[in-house]
């Protein structure tokens, strides 16, 4: 598929509808918590009804992850999710247009410690989030206690990727391309601390098959390698949005231990057991849209 061009001028017509974005999300950011709530959920339960596609994809998700529900529970879960991750988009335009200190006495931590060891320890961690509905959000909310760097994928119009790189700019030490391996390990090696999720599925070539939520499940290998080439600390994270939906909670937990073993597939099924333990806290918190088992093994048929 061509990559779309976009013409250098932003005011260019072609620009207007991402300027009518950047604005709206200046407005939102700004609204009174409970409106922001009002707003993402009334957005949520817009995209459970228009959008069938990634509906489906939850729905699928949720079922194969969660067999043991009944049909009425997995269903009420995946419309759950969407409300909850509607709810993200105003936090998203929080992160992006506004400093955050406000949040300060909102937010919870947990197991700071074993972070502060692996500073301690000269280094850094590589912090395993996910991708939960406090999505952007996230990594701006660590930095309220330590200062984080975050990896993200370029967005394709520019406009809005300066939009979003100026929005982060205000919380992170330094955004890091996801591609940009090189300057990831340079940053680990420097005793910094970055956020990183590796709960998606990028394909046979970079991954190898381990469980996750009882799923045969394309499972990236990078996680381990960075391990093994800056010897640092992998530290599961977990941040998630209180029931009031004005309060966050954020936990690091101890880091994985003998970490990594030399064996791809009994790492991968390591950092997948840490995943679901953080996404179980809150399984309606997740992303379940993403196509988390696209890849199959050979000879199995899409589940989609």
């Amino acid at each position: 598929m061509a990559k779309t061009r976009y013409p250098k001028s932003y005011a260019h017509p072609r620009y207007w509808p991402t300027w009518f974005t950047i604005g709206a999300m200046h407005i939102m950011a700004w609204l009174p918590t409970p409106w922001r709530t009002r707003l993402g959920r009334a957005l949520g339960w817009l995209a459970w009804h228009l959008a069938k596609r990634r509906r489906h994809i939850t729905e699928t998700n949720i079922r194969l992850a969660f067999p043991d529900l009944s049909s009425k529970a997995q269903q009420e879960l995946a419309y759950e999710s969407f409300i909850q991750n509607g709810i993200s988009l105003p936090e998203t335009a929080v992160a992006w247009c506004r400093d955050i200190q406000f949040l300060r006495t909102k937010t919870t931590f947990k197991g700071l410690e074993h972070v502060d060891k692996a500073l301690q320890e000269g280094r850094g961690a590589l912090l395993m989030g996910a991708h939960y509905a406090v999505l952007d959000l996230s990594a701006a909310l660590v930095n309220l206690e330590r200062t984080v760097d975050s990896t993200y994928r370029p967005h394709d119009n520019p406009l809005f990727n300066d939009f979003m790189m100026k929005g982060r700019a205000r919380s992170l030490e330094e955004a890091l391309d996801k591609n940009n391996l090189r300057r990831v390990l340079t940053r680990l090696k420097q005793n910094k601390l970055v956020w990183y999720a590796p709960d998606q599925d990028y394909g046979r070539k970079v991954s190898v098959f381990a469980p996750f939520f009882g799923q045969s499940a394309a499972s990236i290998k990078m996680t381990a390698r960075i391990a093994k080439m800056t010897g640092t600390a992998c530290i599961p994270l977990r941040v998630h949005r209180k029931p009031d939906n004005e309060h966050y909670e954020i936990e690091f937990y101890p880091p994985l231990s003998d970490f990594p073993s030399g064996d791809e597939i009994a790492d991968a099924r390591r950092v997948n057991a840490a995943l679901e333990l953080m996404i179980e806290q809150a399984p309606a918190q997740y992303m379940w849209m993403h196509r988390r088992f696209k890849t199959r093994p050979e000879g199995e048929a899409s589940v989609y």
